[in-house]
């Protein structure tokens, strides 16, 4: 299995962007999937989560209303819309698969088997 994530760049405040995440090697429709980011100096967070059909979603406090998750099963990705960006979005953007056949949407890295390299986001003041 394998992930490639997508689509980081440089924005500037009140941009946006879309991030991409293909899956790899296996079955992608029966994998919860999430998006988490790590800024620097800190740790990896949260930021969101989608179940296997996209109907439960979940985000981070601080980018609800702004970013919103989304999947296409036939073409094994997942997607991250983000918009109003702030600097504080600044951050490395993982995308994370859960184990075939799991369905619970949790926020907790600890929960995701797979990890995609990793895309920067760079929002300018």
């Amino acid at each position: 299995v394998q992930l490639q994530a997508s689509g980081g760049g440089l924005a500037q405040t009140g941009g946006s962007l879309r991030l991409s995440c293909v899956f790899f090697g296996g079955t992608f429709s029966r994998r919860v999937m999430g998006w988490f980011r790590q800024a620097p100096g800190k740790e990896r967070e949260s930021v969101a989560a989608i179940s296997w059909g996209g109907s439960e979603k979940w985000y981070e406090d601080s980018v609800k209303g702004r970013f919103t998750v989304s999947r296409d099963n036939a073409k094994d990705t997942v997607y991250l819309q983000m918009n109003s960006l702030k600097p504080e979005d600044t951050a490395v953007y993982y995308c994370a698969a859960r184990g075939l056949g799991s369905p619970v949407v949790y926020s907790n890295s600890r929960f995701y088997e797979y990890w995609g390299q990793g895309t920067l986001v760079t929002v300018s003041s």
